[in-house]
C-alpha cells in the first residue's frame, strides 16, 4: 500500500525524528492515533509482529521527540515492538515489506538504519549493550544520551540484571525503560503514581537527594538511616526497591499510553546523571480490541481482515513437527510420571499448550532464561527425573556453556527437543537454526539425531528419552511429510538406513531434506542413505558406501563449516579413504529473512538446487 497523506496528515509531517521534533506537543496525541492506525493498516495487509508495536506507540513518539536520535542512542530490546520506531525513522513506505525477502529486517538492524543503535533479535541484550554505549560516550566526553527499552518478559533473563548491577556500580549515565504490560499491577497506574513519577524525575528531587548524600557523607549512621527511609517511602508506593538496590534511581510506574505524562517525565530524566529506571505500564495490542484481549495470539500475525478482527484459520493438513513433539510429550508423560518438560517462554511455539494443561505438575516455563533452563534440567536429572527441554535452535546458542559443563560433562540424561532447526523464514538472520549441528557435534557424550519425517521424529524423541545420557533431536519449523505414525520403538543408536540403492553416486542425507534428496537420487540413479545420527556416525555404513561408490554427497540444513558433512570428511581422512566428497548445506554467512522454501531455493537446498550442485561437482571430477 502507498502512504496516504490525506488519511494520515500529521504522520505525514513526521517523516523522520528531526521533522517529528518540529511538531508542537499539542499535535502528538493526534500523531499517536495516526501512527497506530497506520500500523494496523500495514500489518493487516503484510503480516508481521503486531501486538507489541501497538503497545509502544506513545512511548516511541515520546522518545524520538525528547531525545536527539540518532545522535542519542535508542536501544530496543528484542525488537518485536520496533515497528513504530521504523515507521518514524524514514522507513514508513517500506513497512509493508517487513520480514519479506529483500524487505525490511524483522528487528532493528544497524545495517538498515542509523537509528538502529543495536541489531537485535534475542532478548535481554539492550542494557548490556546500552551500558557499553554509555561508557563509550563518557570516555569521549560526549553529550550523547543512551536509552534502553526492555519489556518485563525480557527482564526475566539474568543478563539484564548483570548489566544493571554493573551500571549501578559504575554510576553510568543511562536510562532503562521497563515496559511493563502485565495486568497484575495495572491498578498502580493513576494520578498519584503519575505525580510521583514527575516528582521522582525532577531536578529538584535529584538535587535534594544528592545534596543529602554529601551533607551526611561523614556521618555514616545518619546517611544509612536516610537511605533506608527513602527506600521505605518509595517501597510503600512503588515497586522499585530492587532497582534502587542495584544503584538505579527508580521512577514510576506511569501510564505508558499518556503522551502528556511521558514527555515531561522524559524531559526531566534527560537532565539527570547516573543510572535511571523509568517503569511504564502499557497494554499489548493497545487500540485494537481483539489484540488487547488475546495478545499472545496476536503477537505475530498473518495477513488478516482488520474489520472483522479475526485471524485466518490455519490450514488443516499435515501436522507440524512442533505438534508431533507435543503429542509425543503427552503420550510419554501418560506412562511416565518422571518426565519433566521445560521451556524458556516458548510454550505455544514449541507445541506444549496441551501438555501444560494436562500435566501442570510436570511442566515448567522458566521464562526467557535459556541458561537456567539447561542447568535446571541438569538438577532434575540428578534428582532422578527425566527432563525434556524444548528449545529453539537459535536460543540454544545462549546456553552453550551450560550444555557442555552442566549436562554433557556429567553425562546426564537430558533430552533436548530442538525446534526451528535450519531455515526458519521471516524472522531472518537472528533466528535461523543454522549452527546447532556444528556447535553440538564437538561435545563429548552427546547423541545427536536428525529425523527425516514426523514418524522418525517421534521415534528419535523416544530413543533420546530412554538414553542414559544427553541426547538431542533437531527438527525443522513447518509441517511433516504425511507418513504414517508408528508405535514408539527405540532406534539402534548410531545406525543409518539405506533408502535407495544406486550406482557411482551416494547421497548421505542428514534430516528433513530427505524428500528433496530422494527426488535427486531417482534422477541420477544414486544411492540414498538416511543418516539419522550426526553423532555417533554410522562409520561402518559410511566406509562401506565409500568403498563401492565414486562420489559422496552430504546434505544438511546447517552451515557446512563444522556440520554433519564435516564429520564425514573427518572420517574419510582418518581412514585415508580416497573418494571425492561434496558437502551441501548453508553457506558461511548469516541468512536473511524470506519464506522458507524461497530461501531453500536461493541456497540450492531444493531438489533442483541439490541436483545442480551435484552435477557441477561431477563435472569437476569428470564423472559426467
Amino acid at each position: 500500500m502507498s502512504f496516504d497523506t490525506a488519511k494520515y496528515p500529521t504522520l505525514a509531517l513526521a517523516e523522520n525524528p528531526e521533522k517529528l521534533r518540529l511538531l508542537s506537543e499539542d499535535q502528538l496525541p493526534t500523531l499517536c492515533d495516526e501512527l497506530r492506525q497506520y500500523l494496523l493498516d500495514c500489518v493487516s495487509l503484510s503480516s508481521g509482529h503486531f501486538a507489541s508495536g501497538l503497545g509502544v506507540v506513545e512511548l516511541t513518539v515520546a522518545l524520538h521527540y525528547v531525545y536527539e536520535t540518532p545522535f542519542d542512542n535508542l536501544v530496543w530490546d528484542v525488537g518485536h515492538q520496533a515497528y513504530p520506531h521504523k515507521i518514524l525513522t524514514g522507513r514508513r513506505e517500506n513497512i509493508t515489506k517487513i520480514r519479506q525477502k529483500g524487505g525490511l529486517h524483522p528487528f532493528p538492524c544497524r545495517e538498515e538504519s542509523e537509528y538502529d543503535a543495536l541489531s537485535v533479535g534475542h532478548s535481554s541484550t539492550s542494557i548490556s549493550a546500552g551500558l557499553g554505549m554509555a561508557v563509550a560516550a563518557k570516555q569521549e566526553k560526549s553529550e550523547k544520551h543512551t536509552v534502553c527499552v526492555i519489556g518485563d518478559g525480557a527482564m526475566t533473563a539474568g543478563l539484564a540484571f548483570e548489566a544493571m548491577n554493573h551500571a549501578g556500580e559504575i554510576h553510568a549515565d543511562m536510562l532503562v525503560i521497563l515496559n511493563d504490560n502485565e495486568m497484575s499491577i495495572s491498578e498502580n497506574v493513576g494520578g498519584l503514581n503519575n505525580y510521583l513519577a514527575k516528582l521522582l524525575s525532577s531536578k529538584c528531587y535529584a538535587t535534594l537527594r544528592e545534596s543529602g548524600k554529601k551533607a551526611f557523607e561523614g556521618l555514616p549512621p545518619i546517611k544509612a538511616l536516610l537511605k533506608r527511609t527513602e527506600e521505605h517511602l518509595k517501597g510503600m508506593v512503588v515497586p522499585g526497591t530492587l532497582f534502587e538496590e542495584l544503584g538505579f534511581n527508580y521512577i514510576g510506574p506511569i501510564d505508558g499510553h499518556n503522551i502528556e505524562i511521558l514527555i515531561p517525565t522524559l524531559k526531566n530524566i534527560r537532565q539527570l546523571k547516573g543510572p535511571q529506571l523509568l517503569h511504564i505500564i502499557t497494554k499489548k495490542g493497545k487500540g485494537y480490541p481483539p489484540a488487547e484481549l488475546d495478545p499472545i495470539s496476536w503477537h505475530a500475525v498473518p495477513k488478516f481482515d482488520l474489520t472483522s478482527g479475526t485471524l485466518p484459520k490455519g490450514k488443516q493438513g499435515l501436522p507440524t513437527y512442533s505438534a508431533i513433539f507435543g503429542d509425543w510429550l503427552c503420550e510419554t508423560a501418560a506412562a511416565d510420571p518422571k518426565l519433566m518438560a521445560i521451556t524458556p517462554a516458548m510454550r505455544e511455539g514449541s507445541g506444549m499448550v496441551r501438555f501444560s494443561r494436562e500435566y501442570p505438575q510436570q511442566y515448567f516455563d522458566v521464562a526467557i532464561a535459556e541458561q537456567h533452563a539447561i542447568t535446571f534440567a541438569a538438577g532434575l536429572a540428578i534428582g532422578g527425573y527425566k527432563p525434556v527441554v524444548a528449545i529453539y535452535s537459535t536460543f540454544l546458542q545462549r546456553a552453550y556453556d551450560q550444555l557442555i559443563h552442566d549436562i554433557a560433562l556429567q553425562n546426564l540424561p537430558v533430552l533436548l527437543a530442538i525446534d526451528r532447526a535450519g531455515l526458519v523464514g521471516a524472522d531472518g538472520q537472528t533466528h535461523q537454526g543454522a549452527f546447532d549441528l556444528s556447535f553440538m557435534r564437538c561435545i563429548p557424550n552427546m547423541v545427536i539425531m536428525t529425523p527425516s519425517d514426523e514418524n522418525e521424529c517421534r521415534q528419535m524423541l523416544h530413543t533420546g528419552y530412554l538414553h542414559h545420557g544427553p541426547a538431542a533431536v533437531r527438527y525443522p519449523r513447518g509441517n511433516g511429510t504425511g507418513v504414517e505414525l508408528q508405535p514408539l520403538q527405540a532406534l539402534a543408536i548410531g545406525k543409518a538406513v539405506v533408502r535407495r540403492e544406486g550406482k557411482k553416486i551416494a547421497i548421505l542425507c542428514f534430516g528433513s531434506l530427505l524428500t528433496e534428496a530422494a527426488q535427486v537420487a531417482n534422477q541420477l540413479d544414486a544411492t540414498l542413505v538416511d543418516m539419522r545420527f550426526i553423532k555417533p556416525l554410522d562409520e561402518t555404513m559410511v566406509l562401506e558406501i565409500a568403498a563401492r561408490h565414486q562420489f559422496l554427497v552430504t546434505i544438511e540444513e546447517n552451515v557446512i563449516k563444522g556440520g554433519a558433512g564435516s564429520g564425514i570428511n573427518e572420517l574419510l581422512m582418518m581412514t585415508q579413504s580416497r573418494i571425492p566428497v561434496l558437502n551441501i548445506g548453508l553457506p558461511d554467512h548469516f541468512i536473511p529473512q524470506g519464506e522458507q522454501n524461497e530461501m531453500r531455493r536461493e541456497f540450492g537446498l531444493d531438489a533442483a538446487g541439490i541436483q545442480r550442485q551435484i552435477e557441477a561437482g561431477l563435472s569437476r571430477i569428470s564423472l559426467i
